[in-house]
């Protein structure tokens, strides 16, 4: 078991405790912000980590953005239900959306052995930088309209249509593929 692929099973284990610190302790929301914080550093550094180390694995590849997309999911569920706000709702089931699609495109391609076609990109890079900071300030803050929350809820629609964009990069890139994985089946 690698060093990076602890971090990233570590990451995975502190969803609950994130959750749990989120939903039961109603004056530690800073305490929350400080472990999504430290989740999506970890995020960073298990992959720094893995590169710098030559410790890149299979395992690590696949668990990796699944940790990702676990405490991101986890966290929006939590700010949608304590805000019980549209503003949040759209972003946020737009990023959910996308990631369900883009992770069956990616599956999809494997399954094709194309996997190298859906590989991350620079603006997907860019869409989790900008919806982990957007997090980390609407987590920080209390379910209101407070110029910070205002400012979270800016990045996360940031965040959000740099998902579309990166969603409909990857679907351009694989629809030679795709085409051709439909053709094989006798689809038009």
């Amino acid at each position: 078991m690698s060093l990076p692929n602890i971090l990233t099973i570590a990451r995975i284990a502190l969803i609950p405790v994130f959750a749990l610190v989120y939903w039961l302790v109603d004056t530690a929301y800073w305490l929350a912000a400080v472990l999504f914080a430290l989740a999506a550093f970890t995020d960073w550094l298990d992959g720094y980590l893995a590169r710098r180390l030559g410790q890149t694995t299979p395992f690590g590849a696949f668990l990796d953005p699944v940790a990702d997309k676990l405490i991101v999911v986890t966290a929006l569920v939590l700010l949608i239900g304590a805000h019980a706000s549209l503003w949040l709702t759209i972003p946020g089931v737009v990023i959910v959306g996308r990631e369900i699609v883009v992770s069956a495109l990616r599956e999809w391609m494997a399954e094709m052995n194309r996997r190298g076609v859906v590989a991350v990109s620079w603006i997907a890079q860019v869409k989790t930088a900008l919806q982990m900071v957007a997090i980390v300030i609407l987590l920080y803050n209390a379910p209101n309209w407070e110029p910070w929350v205002v400012v979270g809820t800016v990045l996360l629609y940031a965040a959000a249509l740099i998902t579309i964009w990166s969603m409909v990069s990857y679907l351009r890139a694989a629809w030679p593929a795709l085409k051709d994985g439909l053709a094989a089946q006798g689809q038009p």
